[in-house]
């Protein structure tokens, strides 16, 4: 199957955190830093997730903001430093590439402004900022 989904990172679960309805999965990524998934109990279920399952994590690029440096005081899980690096814009909207520090490559779909008002160009220091409600797993 193809996807549309421009960011899908191979990893292994580590740890599966269960609550009433929902449960953290955590993948760490080559570079040290952990991608944390928030998850339904019935798909943890259904995808037989544990610590040892193989995963690749899914986050649509638009699900990925950046900031220039480490943001403090908000709930989002997932703060992954890197340096972008390809920028290319239209008339409203930009892609960036960023590559995570010691990790993978990911892809924000942000505003042309955006990309102006952070002066975002390759080799810029960003931090990619993603919700861990935004990451979908899927098994192999």
């Amino acid at each position: 199957m193809s996807l549309s989904i421009r960011n899908q990172i191979p990893g292994t679960v580590v740890t599966v955190t269960a609550g009433e309805v929902m449960a953290t999965v955590k993948v760490p990524l080559d570079g040290g830093q952990d991608l944390t998934a928030a998850v339904t109990l019935e798909a943890v279920e259904d995808l037989g997730l544990a610590a040892g399952s193989a995963v690749r994590a899914l986050v649509k690029s638009t699900e990925v903001a950046l900031a220039t440096g480490p943001v403090a005081g908000v709930s989002i899980r997932n703060q992954l430093p890197g340096t972008v690096r390809d920028v290319a814009t239209g008339g409203a909207m930009a892609t960036v590439k960023v590559t995570v520090d010691g990790g993978p490559d990911l892809t924000a779909a942000i505003t042309k402004d955006a990309v102006t008002d952070l002066g975002l160009t390759s080799g810029a220091q960003v931090v990619a900022l993603i919700k861990s409600t935004e990451v979908a797993l899927a098994t192999a």
